[in-house]
């Protein structure tokens, strides 16, 4: 019932923003008790959780890249978005949005939802 869909462009350039959408049918992201994440997966390697906004609207960010990233929402759209600055060809990765009560890297089974996923490819 819940689905998840990420929006947003494919191919960036350096030093740009990166600016995504997860738009969120069959609940509503200010639900008690969930987190709204993004997560996302470089070319060979493992998921790596970027943040998340919790149904209260407080964000939580990844330490290795909280400096870059700012995650906000949009209730009356049931969306949720994703801004992060100054990318680099390192940044190129599938990026997913996934509903879970809990945030961070170590549990992703714990991530009931997810996004289909969206490639984004930094050129330098």
């Amino acid at each position: 019932q819940v689905q998840l869909q990420e929006s947003g462009p494919g191919l960036m350039n350096s030093s740009q923003t990166l600016s995504l959408t997860c738009t969120v049918s069959g609940d509503s992201i200010t639900t008690n008790f969930y987190y709204w994440n993004w997560i996302r997966q470089p070319p060979g390697k493992g998921l790596e959780w970027i943040g998340a906004i919790a149904s209260s609207g407080n964000t939580i960010y990844s330490s290795s890249l909280n400096s870059r990233t700012s995650i906000s929402r949009d209730t009356s759209k049931n969306h949720f978005t994703l801004q992060l600055s100054s990318v680099t060809p390192e940044d190129t990765a599938v990026y997913y949005c996934a509903r879970g009560r809990q945030y961070g890297s170590s549990k992703w089974s714990r991530y009931e939802f997810w996004g289909q996923g969206t490639q984004v490819t930094v050129s330098s």
